[in-house]
């Protein structure tokens, strides 16, 4: 573990160690360290450079998640994965931002969800919507060329039979191309359809879906006496964290108690909920 010396805080009561390069730390050590990097960020006021400090060494520490995480998609061309390699840093960095030590998992089981998911919306974004022979998909950056090209030579969207002509294909292939383009991109739920009475309607509107509430029916009734056991305060810190989605440091000024304690509140009541959880089912 490469450490130099000790980064002290303004109120000098806590100390954390100076990584000399976070990128080299090895996994084990990253995973010691991360703890008392996160531990220490919620005693540091956003913004400062002590929590700037923290949260970067976190970044450089955890590169190594990315990598293991872009690893599965090591089949793609050098110069793609440099880009996968830059997305899955985004969804690394939102781990670190909403990670949270109370929540009793270990910080590489949180982060590699947000890491793949980033790394798919990626390909979902810039990829093919559907699978497309690659005849087709050259056939369609031919076309588009040749789409152009005669555009603006003729003043006019060109026919099929002239496309055929100058991309030296058969009308057929011409058409097929054309109807393989449109795998390129596909529609987003939330797209406006065009016609529809109120000009708001989406396609999702019109889409059915089952309802993964539902799942959560069962639960919500083995849960529902188990909170009505808890004392009054108890009872507020659990609404205001997951009703209200308060912070720790936001439910402790309203409480007028610190963060920690907050979160030792929190840590044993969810202990509580859990056993109780386990219990009934």
């Amino acid at each position: 573990m490469a450490v130099m010396s000790m980064a002290t805080t303004d109120a000098g009561t806590t100390e954390l160690p100076e990584v000399a390069d976070p990128s080299q730390v090895a996994p084990k050590d990253a995973r010691v360290l991360s703890r008392l990097f996160f531990d220490e960020l919620t005693h540091l006021e956003e913004g400062t450079p002590e929590y700037q400090y923290a949260r970067n060494t976190l970044i450089e520490m955890n590169m190594s998640l990315v990598r293991f995480a872009a690893g599965r998609f090591r089949s793609r061309g050098p110069e793609e994965m440099e880009d996968i390699v830059q997305v899955g840093m985004i969804g690394l960095i939102k781990a670190i931002d909403r990670f949270e030590l109370s929540r009793e998992v270990e910080f590489t089981s949180f982060a590699i969800p947000y890491i793949v998911g980033e790394i798919k919306r990626f390909f979902r974004d810039t990829s093919w919507a559907v699978h497309v022979p690659r005849r087709l998909q050259e056939a369609r950056v031919q076309l588009a060329r040749a789409t152009e090209e005669l555009r603006s030579r003729l003043g006019r969207t060109p026919t099929v039979k002239e496309l055929s002509e100058l991309m030296s294909l058969s009308e057929e292939e011409v058409v097929e191309a054309r109807l393989a383009s449109n795998g390129y991109n596909s529609s987003s739920l939330d797209a406006t359809i065009g016609g529809s009475e109120d000009g708001e309607s989406v396609l999702a509107d019109f889409i059915g879906t089952d309802d993964a509430a539902l799942e959560l029916v069962e639960d919500f009734h083995a849960l529902a006496p188990l909170i009505a056991g808890l004392d009054e305060r108890d009872r507020q810190i659990i609404h205001m964290r997951f009703v209200d989605e308060l912070t720790q440091a936001q439910i402790g000024e309203h409480l007028g108690v610190s963060q920690m304690h907050v979160s030792r509140l929190l840590s044993r009541t969810l202990a509580r909920l859990r056993e109780g959880m386990l219990t009934t089912r």
